[in-house]
């Protein structure tokens, strides 16, 4: 059975795109690992929604899991944009592992570097992506789910279902 990480911010991740992808990747047999920067429960934007957690950020490595992804929502770059997550995306990299993002979760990837002379999308509603790639070397195309080699890029909640199902196709 092929594991997946999805990465959640402690407090402030998207259900959406946590729950949807979590579904159709559980529904095609994958085991899927829940995995954030605190433990327990983590809190999505909608505070009446919640999550257990299994692991945290610093019990995990590329042999955790087949393939990590990171979930967006507002708390997204309070607590999953730091050196820490860096540095796991970095290692998934170097190992030829799929990972990827959804929402707002791309500018963390392409702030770690993982992102160069990469295609990708993201959350662009501050108008502010197209220069957080720039800055970093990725090129930005306007799709609602962007699939360059193993990376996997989503704009949002509305591409929560399609982003799951391109996890599906890539990890086979």
């Amino acid at each position: 059975m092929k594991k997946v990480i999805l990465l959640i911010a402690g407090e402030g991740y998207q259900p959406i795109e946590y729950e949807v992808p979590k579904q159709v990747l559980q529904n095609k047999g994958f085991e899927v690992i829940t995995v954030s920067d605190v433990s327990g429960r983590a809190i999505s934007s909608d505070p009446e929604q919640s999550t257990e957690v299994d692991f945290l950020i610093s019990e995990i490595n590329t042999d955790s899991a087949d393939a990590l992804f990171l979930i967006g929502g507002p708390g997204a770059l309070d607590h999953l944009d730091n050196d820490q997550v860096y540095k796991l995306l970095q290692d998934w990299q170097n190992i030829d592992k799929p990972y990827g993002a959804i929402c707002i979760s791309p500018r963390i990837l392409a702030r770690a570097g993982v992102l160069q002379n990469k295609k990708a999308t993201g959350w662009d509603g501050d108008e502010k992506l197209a220069e957080v790639f720039a800055k970093n070397n990725v090129e930005y195309i306007r799709d609602s789910v962007v699939v360059d080699g193993k990376v996997i890029a989503a704009n949002g909640p509305t591409s929560a279902q399609q982003f799951g199902e391109k996890i599906v196709e890539i990890l086979g």
